[in-house]
């Protein structure tokens, strides 16, 4: 028993002297529940909207005043007319367009009667849907306390449009999504785990001191896991497409050319990783606190990054997934081209060459 006590006692001391496997068993519980917890919300805040009053009558204006004070919406533009909208919209800040009819407050005394619209970005269903319902709840709720100071009854009839995705499918949320992670696991999770594997066995070494310089065993390393990623993110596209009826609006080069360049993003994750990792298991460990939870808490994907607390919001801006989701759905549902998404595509080569140069300087030619 003494014996068996020791040997315990002897795992607590090697388990406490390896700060990796110290941070594995306290860091990322509190990590990930931090994370999910902040993360996963479904309730609106700060919804970016803008209003095209064409009345601008005393009840238009107290019913802007109500949605905008509600905490639920921002106002980001007050449009002059039906042609701002989609120009607004395109710009891929507001989620949402109120419109209210000429003579609002005239036909609402006179007919019983009154018009509102309401305009959806519908690239993310579950978004639009949720601003629609907070819209169409405070406007019910004004409404209420109208009434209750009028002789007459009327109504006031909120007409909703969804832009981009009509039918409000939610697989033209998901498969931009899919097309993400798999690009991120299969560039970044595979090559960092590939090379640290090199490194476990110790065929590293050999390599190194063969004739080929480190950058080319680097790159040799890397480009079929390019090759299999591109091949992966075709077949999905085609698959939503064909099987789906995903409609792709814009250029199909650009958005090769995009998911090309996210690639070679996530591989240069992928090289840092393993520039870190001595290991499969730590490179795996890393590669799924950094890459995947993130990818898919902060991204956007599920989540509205706009309903997260600020300090993962701004934690949400060093995400590549993040903007390689921006510039997809702008791509496939929106039509957009470059012009719309050149900030994106430079925040992506941006971090793909900083993550380049750090790699190559923590690379080492000589293994410990």
């Amino acid at each position: 028993m003494k014996r068996f006590l020791g040997f315990v006692k002897k795992e607590f001391f090697h388990i406490f002297r390896d700060y990796r496997t110290v941070i594995v068993l306290f860091g990322m519980p509190i990590v990930q529940i931090m994370m999910f917890g902040y993360a996963i919300n479904t309730d609106l805040k700060d919804a970016h909207i803008a209003i095209l009053d064409q009345s601008k009558d005393e009840i238009t204006t107290k019913l802007t005043q109500k949605i905008i004070s509600s905490g639920y919406f921002k106002l980001n533009a007050n449009l002059s007319s039906a042609q701002d909208i989609e120009p607004n919209f395109r710009k891929g800040k507001i989620k949402e367009v109120i419109i209210f009819e000429e003579n609002f407050a005239k036909k609402l005394k006179k007919d019983g009667t009154a018009g509102i619209q309401l305009i959806a970005d519908a690239s993310d269903p579950n978004n639009a849907n949720l601003i629609v319902n907070y819209t169409y709840a405070i406007i019910n709720n004004y409404q209420v306390e109208l009434m209750g100071k009028q002789q007459i009854p009327f109504q006031i009839k909120p007409q909703v449009r969804m832009y981009y995705n009509p039918e409000m499918k939610s697989v033209f949320m998901f498969i931009p999504g899919i097309i993400t992670i798999l690009l991120m696991l299969v560039s970044a999770m595979m090559t960092s785990i590939s090379i640290a594997r090199e490194k476990e066995l110790g065929t590293m070494e050999v390599l190194l001191v063969s004739p080929l310089k480190p950058g080319l065993i680097i790159a040799g390393k890397v480009i079929p896991y390019v090759f299999l990623a591109f091949i992966n993110a075709i077949t999905i596209i085609l698959l939503g497409q064909f099987v789906f009826g995903m409609h792709i609006a814009g250029s199909y080069f650009l958005l090769m050319m995009v998911c090309l360049l996210f690639i070679i993003t996530a591989l240069s994750f992928g090289i840092f990783i393993s520039t870190v990792a001595s290991n499969q298991m730590t490179a795996m460990l890393i590669s799924f606190a950094g890459l995947l939870l993130p990818v898919i808490l902060l991204s956007g994907f599920i989540f509205p990054v706009e309903n997260m607390p600020l300090v993962l919001q701004w934690l949400s801006y060093i995400i590549p997934a993040k903007w390689f989701l921006i510039i997809i759905k702008a791509i496939t549902l929106k039509g957009l081209g470059l012009a719309y998404i050149w900030k994106e595509l430079l925040i992506l080569v941006g971090m793909t060459v900083f993550l380049i140069m750090l790699s190559a300087k923590k690379f080492k030619i000589r293994l410990e």
